[in-house]
């Protein structure tokens, strides 16, 4: 009998064919997009196996499914939104169970009467981030202001300071407008009014909850302005203040910079790189998006000292805090180009040989031999003229700030030399 052509399957045209294969390719892409932040809980998160395994499974089995059945239309909407939903519970999963790791013996198990804590605090009427770290409540507190920027918050450098945990309390904060503490404030109001008296506030907070009178002061970079402020305002309130990568004078120390960026270029032949720096011109800067046009002198300021590139390494940081949810995470990196935005150009009169002469708590600049971001020589004529009833400039082998190279003298230097001196 002849084959009734009624009774075939329709078959596609070519053209039908084809836009089926594009849309599968594109449903692909996107579920395979939408499968990043399952991927990252169990890399850069707090998130656990037992949430974030059921998770990449049932994605991953929806990517399957969708190359398997890639001929049927109706599977490619089903697996894509089970992939989506896979992503929203995993943001969501990292944002509710975002923590600082617990302090542990040798056996893994948690040291009893350590504190390790993420909190949400209450200062001057708006909800900012701390964490807290210590073998022994009763130790002396450190309160870390942060890893510069303005905007770098105080969580994605914590090994930096673990040593320490068993000497301190170290409390670690997120200024308003970055990381967990993004929305805290608006960034046009974020001066040195606001970060003094919320520094103040967390300060006093800290010395009633854990019973001192005063308690130790650690800045960096931007925060090392913070840290002067601070003591300058309430040296009531601080043994001593301690930074790395001291800021003195904002505009001299950027010129040092800029000049020292382009003579580099120019004996590296780099045409392109020394005319986008000649086109800026020396800083300060003004005006909107200002950072990245410090961005652009400052990447070949961290290649002179041998550290990556600031582009780089600024995205890269917040991923490794399991501090910070997948959206603090983002959080982070805009809070540093919006904060930077809305708070360097207001430094641009800093000088604090004129306005800073004397500090009336002992001080402790650890300086950098090759720091040409916060400019070593500016630093060591501060330090120079500084009246303080004590002082101490200490030399690092190494750039800005601190690193795990020179974590070590820190240490030695904070447990053996600034503790001892305010008992």
């Amino acid at each position: 009998m002849a084959d009734d052509p009624a009774s075939r399957p329709e078959e596609k045209s070519p053209g039908r064919k084809r836009a089926g294969a594009w849309a599968t390719v594109l449903a692909l892409v996107a579920a395979l997009l939408l499968l990043v932040p399952v991927l990252l809980l169990p890399v850069s998160t707090a998130v656990p196996p037992a949430v974030w395994l059921p998770l990449l499974i049932a994605g991953l089995a929806a990517v399957v499914l969708l190359i398997a059945r890639r001929r049927h239309a109706r599977v490619r909407p089903l697996a894509v939104g089970a992939v989506a939903f896979c992503a929203v519970a995993a943001v969501v999963a990292s944002q509710l169970l975002a923590e600082t790791p617990p302090i542990t013996d040798g056996d893994g198990r948690r040291l009893p009467g350590s504190i390790a804590s993420l909190e949400r605090v209450e200062l001057n009427g708006t909800g900012q981030w701390i964490t807290i770290r210590g073998h022994n409540t009763s130790n002396p507190v450190l309160l870390n202001l942060g890893m510069g920027g303005p905007g770098g918050g105080g969580f994605a450098t914590r090994s930096l300071f673990e040593p320490l945990e068993q000497h301190f309390t170290v409390v670690s904060w997120d200024e308003p407008g970055t990381g967990k503490s993004y929305g805290a404030v608006p960034f046009d109001e974020l001066d040195r009014e606001r970060f003094v008296a919320d520094a103040a506030a967390l300060t006093n907070l800290l010395r009633e909850r854990f019973g001192k009178d005063r308690i130790y002061l650690y800045g960096v970079s931007w925060s090392s302005i913070l840290g002067i402020w601070l003591v300058q305002e309430h040296p009531e309130l601080y043994h001593a203040f301690t930074s790395s990568g001291q800021m003195v004078n904002t505009t001299e120390n950027d010129r040092l910079g800029y000049e020292l960026a382009l003579a580099r270029l120019q004996e590296q032949g780099d045409a392109g790189g020394v005319e986008k720096l000649s086109s800026n011109g020396p800083p300060p800067y003004r005006g909107e998006n200002v950072v990245f046009r410090y961005v652009e002198y400052l990447d070949v300021l961290n290649e002179i000292m041998g550290t990556p590139r600031l582009s780089f390494i600024v995205p890269i940081i917040p991923f490794l805090a399991p501090e910070y949810g997948l959206v603090d995470k983002v959080n982070h990196t805009f809070g540093i180009i919006r904060s930077f935005n809305a708070v360097y150009p207001k430094l641009e009169n800093l000088d604090f040989v004129a306005q800073a002469p004397s500090l009336e708590v002992p001080v402790y600049f650890f300086v950098g031999r090759n720091d040409v971001n916060a400019m070593a020589s500016l630093t060591e004529e501060y330090f120079n003229m500084l009246s303080a009833p004590h002082k101490e400039l200490i030399w690092l082998e190494g750039g800005h700030g601190l690193d795990g190279s020179t974590q070590g003298q820190f240490v030695d230097v904070m447990v053996n030399r600034v503790l001892p001196a305010a008992s």
